[in-house]
């Protein structure tokens, strides 16, 4: 449950000025980043009919992170983060506007749609890594861990709220307005950014090493790292073999559940009131300590989740355990999210941070195409399924290890 005590600390981390202003721009592009997920997901599916195109679109969206995210993560630990995340959204913006208009003009084509898509990962790729190491610039440390719950709670409510509105508006005007409205909401982030205002830089100290040093570095330090890198590995496993589900979802609702886009609506949406009511209920903890074990039993219940989702044909089996999925696949991400933010070294907050963003993006890319494909032979369930088996292997693996992990990542805990 989620205690009453909590709520004074997101209270206290939304008070701060600058962090307060973020929170409220991103909330609302970030409804509008998940209208477009469920119209890019349904108009694909609308012209193909097809599990393997649907796991090749979150491929094009996702996997530029593996390719860009560590030059990435160098830079961010050398750039202006805020001034990064000005000039990504304002190229996402574009990005929108150009589907709206060769969608509504008739001229959309699969083949033009991947393209686009993969226009916007590279987007998200270059931003992804300022946006995380800038988080830290806009509170105190004390604030951190809300702060991070906090971008959770947003990015799921907004998960349930924006499938909600893109459902009504693709029935009412098409899919076409879905992309427009997600135009719009880039507008009020925009105008937020240029109200934060930071007393100290947002850019990591200058270099003198060439970027591929600063890559090897941030590499070997989170590799050495007790703690790090096994979280890492984890999660890289989790995302490749849990987290496509969410990729999927259309030809579950269409194929399995015959539900239609509202199905569709509801079954996104679902995922996110169990993410909201996680990130709220990690919002309210105190400090990191026993959030290592938190992060590591909460895969184990979202596995046995995604199992009976795979194996039920009842939508009303499966909106309950995608509830559960998406509360404890939030538990998982951002209490990964939370330790290495807590226990990463400044200097290397940015390069660490983009591996964080490499997984989180690319591990769903890899894990999406290979079921996607799977399921041209074997349906979505059969795919879905095994990725779970080897996703609890690797957690039986990691739990043997929880005690070293939690020395390392929870030394500073209160």
């Amino acid at each position: 449950m989620i205690g009453i005590s909590g709520f004074p600390r997101i209270l206290r981390a939304l008070g701060n000025p600058n962090y307060g202003i973020y929170t409220a721009g991103s909330a609302v592009s970030l409804i509008g980043t998940w209208m477009q997920r469920v119209a890019v997901g349904w108009l694909t599916w609308q012209l193909t009919e097809s599990g393997a195109w649907l796991g090749a679109m979150a491929f094009a969206d996702l996997f530029p992170t593996v390719i860009i995210g560590p030059l990435a993560g160098a830079l961010a630990d050398r750039w202006d983060r805020l001034r990064v995340s000005k000039i990504s959204q304002a190229l996402a913006m574009v990005q929108s506007l150009l589907l709206f208009g060769f969608t509504v003009s008739g001229l959309m084509t699969v083949e033009l749609l991947l393209v686009l898509t993969v226009a916007l990962g590279i987007i998200a790729a270059v931003n992804q890594p300022a946006r995380l190491a800038l988080i830290p610039e806009l509170v105190p440390p004390e604030d951190l861990p809300a702060a991070v719950a906090i971008n959770s709670i947003i990015f799921n409510s907004a998960r349930f709220i924006g499938p909600l509105i893109a459902g009504l508006v693709i029935v009412g005007f098409g899919v076409a307005a879905a992309f427009a409205a997600n135009a719009v909401t880039f507008v009020f982030f925009l105008l937020a950014l240029t109200r934060v205002r930071l007393t100290r830089s947002a850019a990591g100290a200058a270099r003198k090493g060439g970027l591929m040093i600063d890559i090897g570095e941030g590499m070997g330090y989170a590799a050495r790292h007790a703690g790090i890198a096994p979280l890492l590995l984890l999660l890289i496993v989790l995302c490749i073999c849990t987290r496509p589900f969410v990729e999927l979802l259309p030809g579950f609702a269409d194929d399995v559940f015959a539900a239609g886009a509202g199905g569709l609506a509801l079954l996104t949406a679902t995922v996110g009131i169990g993410a909201t009511i996680g990130g709220l209920w990690l919002a309210q903890r105190d400090g990191q300590r026993g959030l290592t074990q938190v992060a590591l039993s909460s895969t184990l219940v979202l596995c046995l989740a995604l199992l009976l989702f795979a194996a039920t044909d009842s939508l009303w089996v499966a909106v309950p355990a995608l509830a559960v999925a998406g509360f404890c696949m939030v538990v998982n991400g951002v209490g990964t999210q939370i330790l290495l933010q807590l226990s990463v070294e400044s200097s290397m907050r940015g390069r660490v941070m983009s591996l964080y963003g490499l997984i989180f993006r690319g591990g769903p890319a890899i894990g999406a195409l290979i079921m996607g494909a799977a399921s041209e032979a074997v349906g979505l369930r059969w795919p879905l399924a095994a990725g779970v088996g080897l996703a609890l292997l690797a957690t039986a693996w990691i739990w043997h290890r929880r005690q070293r992990m939690t020395a390392a990542l929870e030394a500073g805990g209160a």
